[in-house]
């Protein structure tokens, strides 16, 4: 069966809205790194590994948010991402299974990573492993939908990083006839994009990890 790459998009569509829920990244950095939290980082990503379909709204958030806070993040500058996004470009999708899946050890809920590696298991038309990372993709993208409603600063939807945040516009549906203008805020940057005097607000996080 083949899977079309469209309906990252389209799916999302069909899905119920999530309930709001306040981003304590205080919390979710001490919850991370505590062994008998519910929300321990090894027992999340061991589900969200295995079965992904199983986590909650607040176990999402606290993956995706929980990246800040984590020393092995892949970044899109390092040699190693602008290798696998040259054989992303060059439709050599062989090898960006290849390299997807090993930086996907490293860093298994970076976004990029994941859109990558869903074009290539599309292409190469391996269902099993587009729904897996699909629905991986599917639990990050809710947890930052469910982090706000984007109707004000106080209201924001929360993301990671600039490509984080084009991901989520693309979601949303907002493209380029919206016009954006930024501000500073605490933590991090607000861009607010508008069109016919309707306002979505987006806070892009710039936070220091803290050992």
């Amino acid at each position: 069966m083949k899977y079309h790459f469209f309906l990252l998009f389209i799916m999302f569509s069909v899905f119920g809205f999530s309930q709001k829920s306040k981003i304590d990244l205080k919390a979710i950095e001490k919850s991370l790194r505590t062994s008998d939290s519910p929300y321990n980082y090894e027992k999340l990503i061991f589900k969200y590994k295995g079965y992904p379909k199983s986590l909650d709204s607040i176990e999402s958030q606290y993956l995706y948010y929980g990246r800040n806070f984590r020393n092995d993040k892949v970044s899109t500058s390092e040699e190693s991402f602008k290798s696998l996004a040259e054989s992303f470009k060059e439709n050599n999708f062989a090898e960006c299974i290849k390299q997807g899946k090993a930086l996907y050890g490293k860093d298994p809920t970076n976004l990029d990573i994941l859109l990558i590696l869903l074009r290539a298991y599309d292409s190469v038309k391996d269902g099993n492993n587009f729904i897996h990372h699909l629905n991986q993709f599917r639990a990050l993208t809710e947890g930052i939908r469910s982090s706000g409603d984007g109707k004000s600063e106080k209201t924001a939807y929360i993301v990671n990083s600039v490509g984080d945040e084009y991901i989520l516009l693309n979601i949303l549906n907002i493209g380029q006839d919206y016009k954006r203008s930024s501000k500073p805020a605490k933590e991090g940057m607000f861009d607010i994009w508008e069109k016919d005097g309707k306002q979505i607000y987006i806070k892009i996080l710039y936070l220091e990890l803290t050992n």
